[in-house]
C-alpha cells in the first residue's frame, strides 16, 4: 500500500515498528494529508514489520496513539519548517502503559479539602436520622413546637436536600464560570452558615431556612469536588480517589452516627447535631482557599476564548507544578500542560468556543447523560435515601425501641457500610465498574424484598430487618454509592463535563428529596412491607438497566472513553 507524496515534501521521520495487534490511523483533511506511508510485509506466524516514512505539516500537531505498541524510532529532521536538518533522536515510547510520576503526599491536600464536601454531605444524613427522634420527644427537644406531622417531618429531613436540588440546578450554567475551587470556597460558606443558623433555631421556619442554605452548599460541594479531583489527580489514580470521595461520605455518616448516640439523650441534643458541622466547614474553607484552581479548568477557559491563551497557560504550568508539589515553572509540568492543551483544542476544532445551553441532550452528550443520570437516578429510587434517613424509626420498629438503642445500631451499620466502601476502593481498579455493579445490585434487590418479607410476615425475628439493613449497605456500597458518582465523573465529554455533572447532580438530589419526602406518607398509604416490595422491584429494573446500558470504563482514558464508547 503506498500513498503519493505531496510535491516538496521530504520525510521527517523513519520508523521501525514489531507487534503483533495494532491499528493505523490515517488523518486527512482537505487542507493537508497528514501521514503517508510505504509498508514491507513479513509474516513470521504473528509478527507484522512495518517501515513508515512520515510526513507532516508544520501546521498541525499529531498524536499519535498506538495501544499495546513498543515504538522505537530514529528519526532524522528533513527540511520541513520548524527542524533543524541533520538533527537526532531515539526513543522508545510506550503510550499504553504510560504512567505520570507523582508521590502519593502531593496528592492529599488536592484530595482530601474537596472530599470534607463529601464528608460534610454524608454527616448531614446521619445526624439528621437521631437529630429527627431528638426533635420529636417531649422530654429532649427542648422545644414547645416538637410536634410533626408527617409532611413537617418530610420537610425537615429533605429540606437540605431540596437545598442540594435548587444549587444544583442554580450551577448548571455558571459551572465553568465559577470554576471548580470557588464553587467549593462557596459551598463551604454555605455549609457554615446552615450549619450554624439549624444549630440555633428558634423555631420551624428558621431550622428550615438553615437546611435549606446547607442543601446549597450539598448541591455546590457534591458537582465541584468529583470535578476538582478528577481534573487534578493524576489519571492512573483516578478512580481509586473518586471512589475514596465516597469513602469521605461514609465517614461524614459514620460521624453523624456517633454524635447522635452520644448526644440523643441530651436536652436540645439535635442542636448540637447539627451544629458540629460548622468546625469541618471552616477547615474545609481554608484549605480550598490554599489550593490552586483546576489546571484544566484554566485551559478550558484558554480554548473557550475566556481569557488570553498564554496568560491562562502559565498559570495553568504554575498551579499543576503546585499541585504536584515540584518547582514553579518545571519542564513536566509545562510538557503536561501543554499536551492537555492540544488535547482539549482537537476537542475545540471546528465548533463553537462554548457549546449551546441544551447541548448535553444532543449526540455523545445525551449518551453519556443517559448512563450517568439513570445510574444516580436509580441510587436514589431504589430506597437509598430512605433506608438511610429512616435507619433509627426502621429499627424501632423492628424492636430496638430504645431511641438509644437504634442509633447504637446505626452506627454499627454506619461501620459496616465503611468496611464495604474501602472493598470498593480497593477492588473497583481491579475487578471494574460493571461487576461491583451487577453483584451490587443484585444483593440491593435481595435486601429489599427481605424488607417486604419482615414486615409481611417475618414481624416476629427483629434480626432479620437488621439483617437486611446491613446486605443493603452493603452491596450498595460496592455498587450504587462509588460507582455511579466515578462514572459520572468519567463518562461526560470535556466540552460538556461541567453542565453534564451538574445536570446528574440535579437528577440525584432531585429524586432523592422526593423518595424522602414520600417515604412517610407511602408507608402511610401502602404500607411498609408494599412500599420495600416497590422498591425491590425497582431494583430489578436498575439491574437490567446495568446490564444493558452501563459499560466498562476501567483502564480507559477520559479520551478512550469519550471516543471509543460515547462516539460509537
Amino acid at each position: 500500500m503506498a500513498y503519493s507524496v505531496p510535491s516538496g515534501s521530504r520525510p521527517l521521520l523513519n520508523l521501525k515498528l514489531s507487534e503483533k495487534r495494532f491499528r493505523f490511523h490515517r488523518f486527512n483533511n482537505e487542507k493537508t494529508q497528514l501521514l503517508f506511508f510505504s509498508t514491507t510485509k513479513s509474516y513470521p506466524t504473528t509478527h507484522f514489520s512495518a517501515t513508515f516514512h512520515t510526513c507532516f505539516n508544520s501546521n498541525y500537531a499529531v498524536s499519535s496513539s498506538l495501544k499495546g505498541a513498543r515504538l522505537g524510532f530514529t528519526a532524522k529532521a528533513g527540511a520541513q519548517e520548524g527542524y533543524s536538518s541533520g538533527e537526532e533522536a531515539e526513543s522508545v515510547v510506550d503510550e499504553a502503559n504510560y504512567q505520570e510520576e507523582f508521590s502519593w503526599f502531593s496528592v492529599i491536600l488536592p484530595f482530601l479539602f474537596p472530599a470534607l464536601g463529601g464528608l460534610l454531605f454524608g454527616y448531614d444524613i446521619g445526624a439528621t436520622s437521631g437529630a429527627t427522634i431528638s426533635l420529636q420527644s417531649p422530654e429532649l427537644s427542648g422545644t414547645d413546637w416538637f410536634n410533626f406531622g408527617a409532611v413537617q417531618l418530610g420537610l425537615v429531613v429533605s429540606g437540605s436536600l431540596y437545598g442540594a436540588l435548587l444549587g444544583s440546578s442554580l450551577v448548571y450554567p455558571i459551572a465553568d464560570f465559577l470554576g471548580r475551587r470557588r464553587e467549593l470556597i462557596i459551598a463551604a460558606l454555605l455549609y457554615l452558615l446552615g450549619g450554624l443558623i439549624t444549630a440555633n433555631a428558634p423555631g420551624l421556619s428558621v431550622l428550615l431556612v438553615g437546611r435549606l442554605l446547607y442543601g446549597l452548599g450539598i448541591g455546590l460541594a457534591m458537582h465541584g469536588a468529583p470535578l476538582y479531583i478528577a481534573e487534578t489527580c493524576p489519571s492512573q489514580i483516578r478512580g481509586t480517589l473518586v471512589s475514596l470521595k465516597e469513602l469521605f461520605i461514609v465517614l461524614g455518616i459514620l460521624l453523624g452516627y456517633f454524635v447522635g448516640s452520644f448526644q440523643i439523650n441530651a436536652v436540645g441534643g439535635w442542636r448540637f447535631m447539627f451544629g458540629l458541622s460548622a468546625p469541618v466547614a471552616v477547615l474545609m474553607l481554608l484549605g480550598m482557599w490554599s489550593l490552586p484552581p483546576s489546571p484544566r479548568w484554566l485551559l478550558l477557559r484558554a480554548v473557550q476564548g475566556k481569557g488570553p491563551v498564554q496568560e491562562l497557560k502559565e498559570k495553568a504550568i504554575v498551579a499543576l507544578s503546585k499541585l504536584r508539589r515540584r518547582p514553579l515553572g518545571d519542564k513536566v509540568s509545562e510538557k503536561q500542560i501543554e499536551d492537555t492543551l492540544v488535547s482539549l483544542k482537537y476537542a475545540y476544532k471546528d465548533q463553537e468556543s462554548e457549546g449551546s445551553f441544551m447541548e448535553v441532550f444532543q449526540g455523545p452528550n445525551l449518551k453519556a447523560f443517559v448512563i450517568g443520570g439513570g445510574l444516580v437516578l436509580f441510587q436514589q429510587i431504589t430506597g437509598q435515601p430512605s433506608v438511610l434517613y429512616y435507619a433509627g424509626s426502621i429499627l424501632q420498629t423492628a424492636g430496638f425501641s430504645a431511641a438509644s438503642d437504634a442509633t447504637r445500631v446505626s452506627v454499627v451499620i454506619g461501620l459496616f457500610k465503611l468496611l464495604m466502601t474501602w472493598i470498593a476502593v480497593l477492588k473497583v481498579d481491579n475487578l471494574g465498574r460493571r461487576p461491583l455493579l451487577i453483584g451490587g445490585v443484585s444483593g440491593i434487590a435481595v435486601s429489599l424484598f427481605l424488607l417486604s418479607a419482615y414486615y409481611k410476615f417475618l414481624g416476629g425475628y427483629p434480626l432479620v430487618a437488621v439483617a437486611a439493613l446491613l446486605l443493603y449497605v452493603g452491596c450498595y456500597q460496592i455498587s450504587f454509592g462509588p460507582i455511579s458518582w466515578l462514572m459520572v465523573s468519567e463518562i461526560f465529554p470535556i466540552r460538556t463535563r461541567g453542565r453534564g455533572i451538574s445536570l446528574a447532580v440535579l437528577t440525584n438530589f432531585g429524586s432523592n428529596a422526593v423518595v424522602t419526602f414520600a417515604f412517610s406518607p407511602l408507608k402511610e398509604l401502602l404500607g411498609a412491607e408494599n412500599l420495600f416490595l416497590l422498591f425491590g422491584a425497582i431494583a430489578l429494573l436498575s439491574l437490567i438497566f446495568v446490564v444493558v446500558y452501563v459499560p466498562e470504563t476501567k483502564g480507559m482514558s477520559l479520551e478512550d472513553i469519550e471516543s471509543k464508547i460515547l462516539n460509537k
